[in-house]
């Protein structure tokens, strides 16, 4: 079962993800926050699997709540659901630590999926929000020259390894195509991440677009 925590500063749009969350087969609404201070109580107390985020938020918008959350020791996936898809928005999303970002007119069904795909390791964006948030950071030399530096720290196999990571290619294709067995392409990802220090798979493929790989 996977375990969603909803966090929205509108009652009624978190009472309409309850209700079509937990009609899906698999998946539990297990709690709802209405802001986003409210994050960490509510993670402690309903030990989530993702957290479905809003953006705006009186108090703690939802970028501070995630890279608050996410620089907590095993914590629960991020996607964020919204109905603003600026550059600058996905782009401060991402780099907090989310794992997906949604807009807010997703059909239902999409959006169930995402919850599932993202709970299974894999991360969420729309083409055209991915290729307009990479076109932007591959024209940013700064975050160019870093994420260059970055990759330098990585042996020739967990190169190849987090280019596979990057292009959005799933444990079991990975572990195919570079002739490793499933454990070996899971302990390569989690050196590649603590040795860039970065929090989850979205963030490699955004490092590797920096370094101008994709």
């Amino acid at each position: 079962m996977i375990r969603v925590l909803v966090v929205d500063d509108d009652a009624l749009v978190r009472a309409s993800l309850e209700m079509m969350l937990d009609g899906a087969n698999g998946i539990s609404v297990v709690g709802q926050a209405a802001d986003g201070d409210e994050v960490p109580a509510a993670v402690d107390a309903h030990f989530p699997d993702i957290v479905l985020m809003d953006l705006r938020m009186p108090r703690v918008d939802g970028i501070v709540a995630t890279r608050r959350l996410r620089g907590r020791p095993n914590p629960p996936e991020v996607v964020v659901l919204t109905t603003f898809d600026t550059d600058e928005n996905v782009l401060h999303a991402l780099r907090a630590g989310a794992s997906g970002f949604l807009l807010k007119d997703t059909p239902p069904a999409q959006i169930v999926e995402a919850v599932r795909r993202v709970a299974a390791g894999d991360p969420i964006l729309s083409p055209a929000i991915t290729r307009r948030l990479m076109d932007r950071a591959a024209t940013q030399a700064d975050a160019h020259t870093i994420a260059q530096r970055k990759l330098e720290r990585l042996s020739p196999r967990e190169y190849d390894v987090m280019l596979a990571v990057a292009q959005g290619k799933a444990n079991a294709q990975i572990a195919t195509e570079l002739f490793m067995s499933l454990a070996t392409v899971k302990a390569h990802i989690s050196h590649i991440l603590t040795k860039l220090e970065l929090g989850n798979r979205t963030q490699v493929a955004l490092l590797a677009h920096d370094a101008g790989l994709a």
